[in-house]
């Protein structure tokens, strides 16, 4: 049986909130709390985590603008055609990807239990709303976004690259 949309709006919006709350409360305990006998191979991987997160966070603010047609005075988050090129072909949902490793990268470089336990679920509350963001966009784009869930993952950006490539490969 599933939920009212009023309903499913209401806990979508709560669920969002908590895992924002945890992930901003995680990123000013990074601050604080630092394990300096940590591994430093883990913090060198956390840093790359980090690196790569601000690829995916940052290209879709300028892509989406530029190729989603984007009313004018609207947020890039506003588009009116389904994008499926750029980092939209290797995964769905890069901003929500750039989230959960920019969680990850946290955890890595800190190594703070304290961090972790902040991190963990909100990576947790971000795949839910990447669930939910999935759902949103087959009720504004239909079909073409339903063979493009196809076509491309969530956020499995290893998998997406392979997949763009087997895409790209003359047949």
């Amino acid at each position: 049986m599933s939920s009212s949309p009023e309903v499913r709006s209401w806990r979508t919006y709560l669920l969002s909130s908590i895992g924002s709350a945890l992930t901003v409360t995680q990123f000013i305990g990074f601050f604080f709390f630092y394990n300096p006998s940590g591994l430093p191979a883990l913090r060198v991987i956390g840093w790359m985590v980090w690196a790569v997160s601000l690829i995916f966070g940052i290209y879709p603010v300028y892509f989406l603008r530029r190729k989603g047609r984007v009313p004018q005075g609207k947020s890039y988050m506003h588009t009116t055609v389904l994008v499926d090129s750029g980092l939209y072909a290797i995964v769905r949902h890069p901003q929500y990807l750039a989230g959960i490793l920019l969680n990850l990268g946290l955890m890595l470089i800190s190594q703070h239990w304290l961090i972790v336990v902040l991190g963990a679920p909100a990576m947790i509350l971000m795949y839910v709303d990447i669930l939910n963001a999935d759902q949103h966009e087959v009720e504004k784009f239909g079909d073409e976004y339903r063979r493009y869930m196809q076509t491309v993952p969530r956020v499995n950006f290893i998998l997406g690259i392979f997949r763009a490539w087997q895409r790209g490969k003359p047949g």
